[in-house]
């Protein structure tokens, strides 16, 4: 079968799982983007600019197991490096395909535009090296070798590939012998470190669980739910992967965050004589700055590629089949553990008093419902919200490892798309709307109905709480920003205003009489007021600075 290697790629992403593709045209692209418009299995989202089309392909891809960006050579590229840089430290897997300049204009290195003016073509393909699991320089001999192996790359790895694909190459057409097609995982025999796992359980008297995030990016939710349930050891998760457990589980403790974590769920981590590491990271801001009290040496790590059980490790694993070998163990605890303490549940007291950080969290648990998918800012945001109680098949997405704020406005975009049928609700701030806020716009475009609620409180919150409370630099303009969605040609967006608990409510009313609408709230806090956890965590990175 005769095929341009634009219609090869573009045929092996959809039969990988993506139907949306996000991006920016550019000279180096366009005709490249003529075959993703005429494929009739996915659809180009054109977002307006890279580094939010990043964002908005790592969100797709949390939802939808893959996410692709279509970018040009040098200026688009590179902007968008921030976000795929994000989607490799959160593994999220992400196909950033560049469009560049022809074969014969990179061998001449002639002076092109986009490019450093020296003759090179290679050195933007170098920077992604470092921050991509696999990379790829597409020619007509080599595309139906290659775009298989990054594309799979991706998939097994859950990080973001890169593929430099030339316009000429793209162009060019080839003989296809077969389809592409996802490869299974390489199988890995992990039976004799479930063995030493077995034997660290078994002469445990207070186990425990820590999960994270490589569970989200896996998607092995139901896996580790099954040894949880046959093994009945307790579990926390960590902020970063929140939503890797089931919360209703009867086995759920709660978050685990260090010294500022619950006291009784403190004090059962830092005295447990086994703790498994499942699939997390234990970082700065999912520990308050690393202020667990158990010995970090003695933790049995089961993650991707990273095994560690005493003086045994390896890199020759993966976490799939760590999990399956893990329900194959034979052990029940019959100890005890602390009870999940399920907050906001009592019915609030709403008043004409200014919204607080604290009631706006309390209330906010009460509108959240299953299987609504829940962004939260790194900020206030996420910091008060972390806290949350989820529903069971609810989904919680931040970037608190990565932390680039006006990650999830963009990322909304990819969610939202990635499953239109699901109720996406966005909680972000001032400051961090301010980056990246083109993107309504996009939604608007794609007539898309997320529910976005923007904290209005005057400024960059967690720097002012690390340091200079009221110096300048922490300041931002003020902007009218009910008029936003107007701006952006939302003639049929709900704009609402909220100062009050008593107008707080008003509005989730109005979200859930009005469903099938896009809802835009500005909520105005004090300046200085911010989530318990945010304020703690602000003195564990003010002390780690220093």
């Amino acid at each position: 079968m005769k095929q341009r290697v634009g219609q090869y790629l573009m045929d092996a992403v959809h039969r990988a799982g993506v139907d949306k593709i996000f991006g920016v045209p550019g000279d180096f692209n366009l005709a490249f983007l003529d075959d993703i418009v005429r494929h009739d299995g996915v659809e180009w989202v054109g977002t307006t600019n890279e580094l939010n089309g990043s964002y908005a392909a790592d969100g797709y891809a949390r939802i939808n197991g893959l996410g692709v960006l279509v970018t040009t050579f040098g200026v688009g590229e590179l902007s968008a490096v921030n976000g795929i840089a994000g989607s490799y430290a959160e593994r999220v897997p992400v196909i950033a395909i560049t469009g560049a300049p022809t074969q014969a204009v990179e061998q001449a290195g002639n002076y092109v535009h986009h490019s450093l003016g020296e003759g090179r073509f290679d050195s933007y393909q170098k920077m992604f090296e470092h921050i991509t699991t696999a990379q790829a320089y597409i020619t007509a001999e080599n595309a139906t070798t290659e775009i298989p192996r990054v594309i799979n790359a991706a998939i097994h790895e859950r990080r973001p590939v890169h593929i430099h694909l030339p316009i000429d190459v793209a162009m060019t057409e080839i003989e296809v012998e077969s389809s592409f097609d996802v490869t299974p995982a390489p199988d890995v025999n992990v039976e004799h470190y479930i063995d030493m796992v077995a034997e660290k359980l078994r002469s445990a008297l207070q186990p425990v669980i820590i999960t994270g995030h490589e569970i989200n990016s896996f998607h092995l939710h139901e896996a580790l739910e099954q040894f949880v349930n046959r093994t009945q050891i307790p579990v926390v998760q960590l902020s970063l992967g929140k939503g890797a457990f089931n919360e209703e589980n009867p086995y759920y403790i709660g978050i685990y965050d260090g010294k500022i974590a619950e006291d009784q769920i403190k004090d059962y981590v830092d005295h447990s004589d086994a703790i498994l590491n499942i699939g997390a990271k234990l970082t700065d801001s999912a520990t308050a700055g690393f202020s667990y009290e158990f010995d970090i040496d003695d933790v049995v790590m089961l993650n991707h590629h990273n095994f560690k059980l005493n003086e045994t490790t390896t890199e020759d694993v993966t976490l799939p089949r760590l999990i399956d070998g893990l329900n194959t163990i034979d052990y029940r605890y019959e100890g005890t553990f602390p009870p999940f303490k399920k907050e906001a549940t009592n019915e609030i007291t709403l008043s004409d008093d200014i919204l607080t950080q604290a009631t706006y969290f309390d209330m906010m648990q009460h509108f959240i419902k299953d299987d609504d998918v829940l962004l939260a800012e790194q900020g206030t945001s996420f910091f008060g919200a972390y806290d949350l109680a989820l529903p069971k098949d609810m989904t919680f997405i931040g970037q608190p490892l990565w932390g680039s704020i006006g990650y999830t406005l963009p990322a909304t975009l990819g969610t939202q798309m990635a499953d239109p049928n699901r109720r996406n609700i966005l909680l972000i701030g001032d400051g961090s709307l301010q980056l990246t806020v083109q993107e309504l716009s996009t939604m608007i475009r794609q007539d898309i109905k997320p529910i976005i609620f923007v904290i209005n409180n005057d400024g960059y919150t967690v720097e002012r709480l690390i340091h200079g409370m009221e110096e300048t630099y922490n300041d931002i303009r003020m902007w009218d920003y009910k008029a936003l969605p107007k701006v952006f040609g939302g003639d049929n967006v709900a704009v609402h205003d909220v100062k009050t608990s008593n107008d707080l409510q008003n509005v989730f009313d109005a979200i859930n009489a009005a469903p099938e609408q896009l809802h835009f709230t500005e909520v105005t806090m004090k300046w200085d007021d911010a989530p318990a956890k945010l304020r703690d965590i602000s003195k564990a990175f003010a002390a780690q600075n220093k």
